[in-house]
């Protein structure tokens, strides 16, 4: 920020009531610092002034969606809670796995900064997600990365597709971390607000958990990691409360963190030694609003109140004013309270290290925050009012004016939908170019850049439907985790485009065999201010809380980024989810492929087909939008996933995925592209049972639904369990591994060698 901090005492604040303040500039509204002066009973301080506006602005406060986000906790069923260990209101939420594991696991947001600046802006979204899972008393196992780009052929486009891959690559592979899979998808509302939504997964026993709080009058609180310096002043805390001009540039730069991966692996090792040796009370990470976030919501966490000396913050700059230390957003930095006997321990591991560390100062009983320059009181607040007690808006909110017309337009009803393929050569052709198209090709461009299998635990990764780690050697017990998002099918009807969203993510983890077990979210909207946008994210939110309870998964921690417009229009709502799932023995998950022993074995389809092409990716490659998504059926979305973990676990199916984007072509697409292995499919009984045409059995998005392939000795019992909890099921075929063709027999024959051909040639064309 251009701002400048002056250092100034709380009594030369006092003294001076009428001294005017830069609060609009530091993205203060008047009342809001109208409000910071009555809760101070004076003028702020400068420093005052900076914790109140990083620590209040929408990034840090969730001030508008608060109200809205308190359903997940209102919505809790004893159900929900029996796994969930912690929930919202800590650094990342943590699932109880039994036999004394746990796993923690979120997903957030770096968004702005990733258009700004795309290699330092997704690194940072990595290590600050990191720092998350770390601060929980876990170590860190495996990341995601859901991402968003605008037109895959706009010139600006590869620019931030270079930099943010790139930048992820470059600081999980530094971290050892297997990156074991996400999402890519290319729309044009994202041109000026790429999606940068980076989650990570840390497993913890359960004596080692350890939260956000400075309890114990005494206690002593240190700064360990990286120093303070310009970098990340106002970071993201500023950047993702507003949103870009028509020129696509904040209106306040402030400086984008600059990443330094090999000093937060030392600091991931650094951490759980301490950990180890039970030497920090309480540890939180400093991510935006740096030390005032870290300061104040340790201190509003615990008993009392925390006195800290701020010269003691070791600088890269020794330029920085108070305010700017307080405010800046450097990585790579963790704050902790360790008790005077543990003093001398917590010193010899920060040597063991090579860690530099700096004492600020201790825990004390008064209920204040107090932090001094040179002895002089610069801030003297409640911490509360700082970390927890800030603006809380009900904005006003209305259906969208264009909502009506836009549910109206169906594909069906469309000039696009008229002139559809029929041919046994057009639906041959429509099927290779919806495999070609940006949302559904081969993504092995952006995920050879990360490695995916380093630490050796990773079972499962991109493409397969979800990631699988291994957490406990010796029992094999291990999670899986996917994310997913159809933001067309939100922009169409947020409610049932958020539970959509969560039913995917939840029929991934199942399709691999896990049992569902907690949600993550990131709920990219734009800005809060416009009503039409807030009535978007009301009903996502209210939407997947409702899908939650039905489901049975708790939302344990997640995110939300808002102003995501450039010149006042909105990306899509896309409410990103996560869903994590346990595995008692990941030598049990299932590939999403046909494999090469597979062959003679039976390809079923379980669930209905319906004609749902609203919102599809055939209907996004003829350029419509319009009309309603598919229908969501919780019960039957859980029935399925109940019926996919047990087949899993008995060895009942060799492969499975899901049906989703693209329909059930992209699935049998995928599924024989996954290890190069043909299969013969029959679509008649299909088109007679559920009364659709080829084109609709082959490209409609109807959900709950997924493809197998049984062994022929499971056949009857595959049979016999769909029947008795009475889900639909129709045989498509069989496994063909000598064919090395996807053959829709009376329809057309596609090799594999020019699916792949098609499939894989669009991401290189575009980035190289």
């Amino acid at each position: 920020m251009s701002q400048q901090f002056t250092i100034e005492t709380v009594d030369q604040a006092a003294a001076h009531p009428d001294l005017e303040q830069p609060w609009a500039e530091l993205g203060l509204k008047e009342d809001e610092y109208a409000r910071i002066r009555e809760i101070l009973g004076r003028r702020p301080t400068a420093a005052e002034l900076a914790m109140y506006s990083v620590m209040w602005s929408e990034h840090c406060s969730y001030k508008s969606s608060k109200v809205h986000l308190r359903q997940f906790g209102d919505k809790l069923t004893d159900e929900m809670k029996r796994h969930m260990m912690v929930g919202i209101g800590e650094n990342a939420g943590v699932t109880d796995l039994g036999d004394g594991w746990a796993v923690t696991f979120k997903v957030e947001s770096h968004n702005h900064p990733s258009f700004v600046e795309p290699y330092q802006g997704a690194a940072t979204g990595i290590g600050g997600i990191v720092r998350d899972i770390i601060s929980m008393g876990a170590r860190p196992v495996a990341v995601m990365d859901p991402l968003r780009f605008g037109a895959i052929d706009h010139p600006d486009t590869a620019r931030v597709v270079h930099g943010v891959v790139a930048g992820i690559g470059g600081y999980g592979n530094s971290l050892g971390l297997p990156n074991i899979g996400g999402e890519v998808a290319f729309d044009s509302s994202y041109q000026g607000n790429p999606l940068v939504n980076a989650l990570a997964v840390g497993v913890l026993k359960h004596g080692d958990l350890r939260l956000a709080n400075a309890s114990g009058v005494g206690n002593k609180v240190v700064l360990f990691g990286a120093r303070t310096g310009g970098d990340g002043i106002g970071g993201a805390s500023v950047l993702a409360s507003e949103s870009f001009d028509d020129g696509g540039k904040p209106a306040k730069r402030p400086s984008v963190q600059v990443g330094d991966p090999f000093a937060e692996k030392v600091l991931i090792e650094c951490c759980l030694e301490l950990f180890r040796d039970s030497l920090v009370e309480g540890i939180q990470d400093l991510g935006a609003a740096g030390i005032s976030c870290a300061t104040s919501e340790l201190a509003s966490n615990g008993e009392g109140g925390m006195r800290v000396e701020l010269t003691h913050v070791l600088l890269r700059d020794p330029t920085l004013t108070p305010g700017e230390i307080l405010m800046s957003e450097s990585q790579e930095r963790m704050m902790a309270v360790v008790t005077p006997e543990n003093v001398a321990a917590f010193e010899a591991v920060m040597a063991t290290w090579d860690v530099e560390y700096s004492w600020l100062g201790e825990v004390t009983g008064d209920g204040r925050l107090v932090i001094t320059w040179d002895g002089e009181t610069i801030v003297d607040v409640d911490p509360r009012t700082v970390a927890h007690d800030g603006p809380v808006y009900e904005r006003p909110y209305h259906r969208p004016s264009f909502q009506d017309a836009l549910q109206a337009d169906t594909f069906r009803s469309s000039a696009a939908g008229q002139d559809l393929p029929t041919t046994d050569e057009e639906l041959r052709a429509a099927v290779l170019e919806l495999m070609a198209s940006p949302n559904l090709a081969d993504v092995s461009w952006i995920t050879r850049q990360y490695d995916r299998y380093v630490r050796g635990n990773t079972a499962l990764s991109a493409p397969d439907d979800a990631g699988v780690v291994r957490v406990d050697e010796e029992t094999g017990m291990g999670v899986a985790v996917a994310t997913d998002c159809n933001d067309r099918y939100a922009y169409l009807d947020p409610y049932a485009g958020a539970q959509l969203s969560l039913a995917e993510a939840y029929r991934n983890v199942t399709t691999v065999g896990a049992v569902p077990l907690a949600v993550t979210d990131c709920l990219n909207f734009g800005s809060p201010e416009d009503p039409e946008v807030m009535w978007q994210f009301a009903e996502a939110v209210r939407g997947l809380a409702d899908a939650c309870q039905v489901l049975g998964v708790p939302v344990t921690g997640g995110n939300v980024s808002l102003y995501n417009q450039t010149g006042g229009v909105a990306i899509h709502p896309t409410p990103t989810v996560g869903v994590l799932g346990r595995f008692d023995d990941v030598l049990r998950r299932t590939p999403s492929g046909f494999g090469r022993d597979a062959d003679g074995q039976a390809v079923y389809l379980l669930g209905e087909t319906r004609d749902e092409l609203d919102g599809s990716e055939y209907a996004n490659l003829r350029g419509h939008l319009g009309g309603v998504p598919p229908r969501v059926d919780l019960e039957r979305e859980r029935l399925l996933g109940e019926l996919l973990v047990n087949m899993s676990r008995d060895g009942m199916v060799d492969a499975a995925h899901d049906v989703s984007k693209g329909g059930l072509a992209a699935t049998l697409a995928d599924m024989v592209l996954r290890f190069g292995v043909g299969a013969r499919i029959v679509l008649d009984e299909l088109m007679r049972r559920d009364g659709v045409d080829a084109f609709t059995a082959l490209f409609s998005e109807t959900q709950g639904r997924a493809v197998v392939s049984v062994p022929r000795t499971e056949e009857v019992r595959f049979t016999d369990m769909t029947t008795a909890r009475g889900y639909t099921v129709a045989r498509l075929g069989v496994v063909d591994a000598e064919s090395e063709a996807l053959e829709v027999q009376g329809q057309f024959t596609l090799p594999i060698a020019e699916l792949r051909e098609a499939w894989e040639a669009t991401l290189p064309k575009h980035f190289g």
